[in-house]
């Protein structure tokens, strides 16, 4: 019996192997296959069939297949969860510098973040398109430019840390768990700092909402993420210290009541000591298709010195998110736009003062807060050019409940009455194009915004962000270069960008701007120059200006002049340092020119604790 026992078994392993391997489509999905002991231990002994079991060959080979097809489901990158880059790390300026050379042409720069299995992808294309353009040359440093030199080194630096994600995509399985980064930063202002930039301007400038004032703040935290199949994790957390902040005058509170329409207010502060959750989530991925939810930020734009229609400059939104993580087709559409990339989000604003609920004004504070929410999709017609549209809208609070109604109104609906409108609506239009002839050198962009309309193209009074990029200058590689303009329309009423007669606290969360800080009524710029001595080890000198129309609280202005230097030992010590010297000059607030400076320094460890798979 047992000699016709083991032939019976050894012709159902084979069939195992040969069902399985007809049903993987990846060829290197053949490192699954299951050992000979494994596929026997699978197969009951047909002895026990005189014990009152039956022996069903089939079922046996269908069971060992159906485990090996949900073994291929799980490590099949179209259903791998991946958490996403934080969009203050490190990696994403080395990204921008790679796809601006050439050497990425899938990446969308104006839908941020990305996962960590997108900027995986980004480097098993970036790394293919290195060794083509460079042959032979590709291991000889006496033939390869300083360019091409430049690639090469940034990429081993990204290399390194995506190593674990790139193992993925060639078959690895998807679980592990990473304890990322500790951080801690100390940050000391003196003279008057501005801290509102939605009436006046701010001294410390896309920073998540972390507070400050004139003194010592500090922040410290963790930063990790997870991942097990289609599911990921990611935590940040940290302590926030921030000194108080003195009330406005009597006379100052009576003009911003005025320009709000609302009551007078006290903005004053007391000191700061809490804990936060700063971008936090879970998601939980299917056909390169992500739900997350969570506490979130967006950058919907090309630009370094802040989308207008969403930036990381105020705390980030608790929402819901739906993004695709790998650019799709739309038909017919596709084959004149190219693929396309799209994000949607549902979320809750806190920190507003005032609604205007007709005939009543609530606040300050007031309870259901609004809600909030935001559609972009960005297409690439050619390697070489991209451009986006996106709209947000606010919508419900007291007086308008949320259902989906009004939720789908908020899309189509606009009314002249503060009663009937159903929501404020910003829509933006970016686009951005490595110019001909000078594709490695040279990057053009444009961010626009206005409210309550379709697009700002075709519009009279769009909020403009022209940009120019050099991710290397000829003849200095390591030198990068970056200018940046911004355009108010000088609306009418004055400062009613970002303003809504309905949301009076405007385009806001906890107090900061979700866009730019360039503010309701004003124009302006930023520059910077960086020089990078590695991937890890930079110095870049920055300037910023801005300026508010006089008709707006009287007007102002300020200038920014910054040093930040930053550098990295053995990849797993950070030491960042910032220094700015400020100018502000507005009038209802001081009547004579007042100067700060900001000087900062951060100590972030990695200590590259992961588990193995």
């Amino acid at each position: 019996m047992l000699q016709k026992t083991l032939p019976l078994r050894v012709l159902l392993l084979f069939l195992c192997v040969m069902r399985t391997a007809a049903q993987s489509t990846a060829p290197d999905h053949a490192e699954r296959l299951p050992d000979a002991t494994s596929a026997i231990a699978l197969i009951p002994d047909p002895l026990a069939a005189s014990e009152g079991q039956t022996f069903q060959p089939d079922r046996v080979a269908d069971q060992a297949a159906a485990k090996t097809e949900r073994e291929d489901k799980m490590r099949n990158p179209q259903n791998m969860g991946s958490s996403y880059v934080p969009l203050d790390s490190w990696v994403y300026p080395l990204f921008e510098r790679i796809a601006a050379m050439g050497y990425i042409q899938t990446a969308y720069l104006g839908l941020r973040p990305w996962t960590r299995m997108q900027c995986a992808r980004f480097l098993e294309e970036a790394n293919e398109s290195l060794r083509y353009r460079l042959g032979n040359a590709a291991d000889d440093l006496t033939t390869r430019d300083s360019g091409s030199d430049q690639a090469v080194k940034l990429l081993a630096e990204l290399d390194s840390e995506f190593a674990e994600e790139e193992r993925r995509l060639d078959g690895a399985a998807n679980a592990g768990i990473s304890f990322d980064s500790i951080y801690v930063r100390g940050t000391n202002i003196s003279g008057t700092p501005l801290a509102d930039g939605y009436h006046f301007a701010q001294t410390l400038i896309d920073d998540f909402g972390r507070p400050y004032g004139q003194g010592f703040s500090g922040i410290s935290g963790v930063t990790g993420h997870a991942e097990a199949g289609p599911f990921s994790f990611s935590f940040q957390g940290e302590y926030q210290h921030a000194p108080s902040i003195p009330a406005y005058s009597s006379s100052v509170q009576e003009a911003i009541a005025q320009a709000d329409f609302t009551t007078p207010i006290s903005n004053g502060t007391a000191a700061l000591d809490r804990f936060r959750l700063l971008n936090s989530s879970v998601a939980f991925t299917f056909k390169d298709l992500q739900f997350s939810f969570g506490r979130q930020s967006e950058w919907w734009g090309p630009g370094e010195s802040g989308p207008l229609l969403a930036s990381d400059n105020a705390r980030p939104l608790t929402m819901f998110q739906v993004q695709n993580v790998v650019p799709f087709h739309i038909p017919l559409l596709s084959s004149l736009l190219g693929p396309a990339q799209s994000v949607f989000f549902v979320g809750q604003l806190s920190g507003q003062n005032f609604d205007f609920n007709d005939p009543n004004l609530l606040g300050p504070g007031f309870h259901p807060q609004p809600f909030i929410h935001g559609n972009k999709i960005s297409f690439k017609p050619t390697p070489n050019l991209e451009f986006g549209m996106g709209v947000t809208a606010i919508f419900g609070g007291p007086g308008l409940p949320f259902t989906w109604g009004e939720f789908l109104r908020s899309y189509y609906s606009h009314r002249a009455s503060t009663v009937l409108n159903p929501a404020k609506r910003f829509s933006g239009f970016d686009i951005s194009y490595r110019v001909p002839g000078l594709r490695k050198w040279l990057t053009v962009y444009n961010d626009s915004l206005v409210g309550d309309e379709i697009s700002p193209i075709g519009s009279s009074r769009p909020l403009l962000n022209p940009g120019l990029y050099m991710p290397q200058v000829p003849k200095v590689p390591k030198l990068e270069l970056r200018f940046e303009g911004m355009k108010d329309p000088f609306s009418v009423p004055p400062g009613s960008v970002y303003f809504d007669r309905r949301y009076v606290s405007g385009y806001t969360n906890d107090g900061n701007l979700i866009g730019s800080w360039i503010g309701r009524d004003g124009f302006g710029g930023q520059a910077w120059a960086t020089y990078w001595f590695t991937p890890r080890t930079k110095l870049q000198c920055g300037y910023r200006y801005q300026e508010v129309d006089r008709a707006f609280l009287q007007g102002g202005r300020l200038t920014d002049y910054s040093l930040r230097a930053g550098t990295t030992f053995k990849r797993e010590l950070q030491i960042s340092a910032f220094v700015q010297y400020e100018q502000w000059m507005f009038p209802i607030l001081s009547a004579e020119r007042q100067a700060n400076v900001t000087a900062s320094l951060q100590l972030t460890v990695y200590p590259h604790w992961r588990t193995k798979n």
